[in-house]
């Protein structure tokens, strides 16, 4: 583990490696105040064959497709310096394990909602980060709460860029779920239809078939989310994304989370009711099984899913 608590010594900053402590930015950056930035978050993990980065290309693409959505891919980097920065960021850093951001926002420039005089700054940070949620959720579940937080409706903010700003309704969420007790909420979208967690995609268990919410249902298209559909195929789970009304969470056999942080997080309880047998279901052991022999190196890398570093 490098020092500092579990943080990388070196951070990538346009292009070359700077000490922790020099890669700070001005309080006048339009990111600051506007909330123009971008970003990714990777899991490498710790293998027999070496640390891996989990789905490294498909990170990258959807954080280019972000940035291209907000008018800000960067001019001096392509998707493959980027890609490998990542790979080096590892490297020089001597993690055998660890959590990856790269972020692109916008810097010092003009002030004001115009953000195109504002240069483009491009930083991958590495850390050392457990399980979001708790090391004991996994296996225990959690218990969470319908946020009275809607996800944002269509043509106003971008729910298929990973964007700063989309995060300020994921903090009205998960602050909301934690002062009531809970460890996370489910948002709906706005109409009324199961959207997200806060930071998580989510899926439900009813009579053997995995229902997850389509794209539009103000989803973010989570990696983790395409790796379990994919992996129900692989196991001959039904799985379909569709439209899932708010009570059918209470009465589903299994709901879990997914996502990089997440993982794959089952839940519990849902605003006290208990789900299915109130701990983790069957189905969702299994995808837990499959994912983790797989980015454990102890399974066969079917899809190509690892890039060792």
């Amino acid at each position: 583990m490098a020092p500092n608590q579990g943080l990388a010594e070196k951070i990538w900053h346009n292009g070359q490696f700077i000490p922790w402590d020099e890669a700070k930015i001005h309080v006048m950056s339009h990111v600051v105040h506007y909330g123009t930035s971008v970003f990714e978050g990777i899991r490498c993990y710790k293998t027999k064959q070496g640390s891996a980065i989990f789905r490294l290309p498909e990170h990258i693409k959807r954080l280019f497709n972000s940035a291209k959505i907000y008018r800000m891919v960067p001019q001096d980097f392509t998707y493959d310096d980027i890609y490998q920065a990542c790979i080096d960021s590892v490297r020089v850093n001597h993690f055998e394990e660890c959590y990856i951001r790269p972020v692109i926002f916008r810097g010092l420039g003009e002030f004001g909602v115009n953000p195109f005089r504002s240069p483009i700054e491009t930083y991958i940070i590495t850390w050392y980060w457990g399980k979001y949620l708790g090391p004991e959720a996994l296996e225990q579940g959690v218990d969470v709460r319908i946020s009275s937080w809607n996800r944002f409706a269509p043509n106003t903010l971008p729910a298929l860029a990973k964007a700063g700003a989309n995060y300020m309704n994921s903090q009205l969420i998960k602050m909301e779920a934690i002062e009531d007790g809970y460890v996370e909420g489910i948002a709906l979208d706005t109409h009324g239809y199961v959207s997200e967690g806060s930071g998580e995609n989510i899926f439900v268990v009813m009579d053997g078939k995995v229902i997850t919410p389509p794209l539009y249902a103000s989803v973010l298209p989570g990696i983790t989310r395409g790796s379990i559909i994919q992996l129900c195929q692989d196991l001959g789970i039904p799985v379909v994304e569709e439209m899932i009304p708010r009570e059918m969470l209470y009465i589903a056999d299994e709901v879990f989370f997914t996502g990089t942080a997440a993982e794959i997080t089952p839940i519990r309880s849902i605003d006290k009711i208990p789900i299915g047998k109130g701990k983790r279901g069957p189905i969702t052991k299994t995808l837990q099984d499959e994912f983790f022999a797989i980015v454990s190196g102890e399974k066969e890398d079917r899809h190509g899913w690892l890039q060792y570093v």
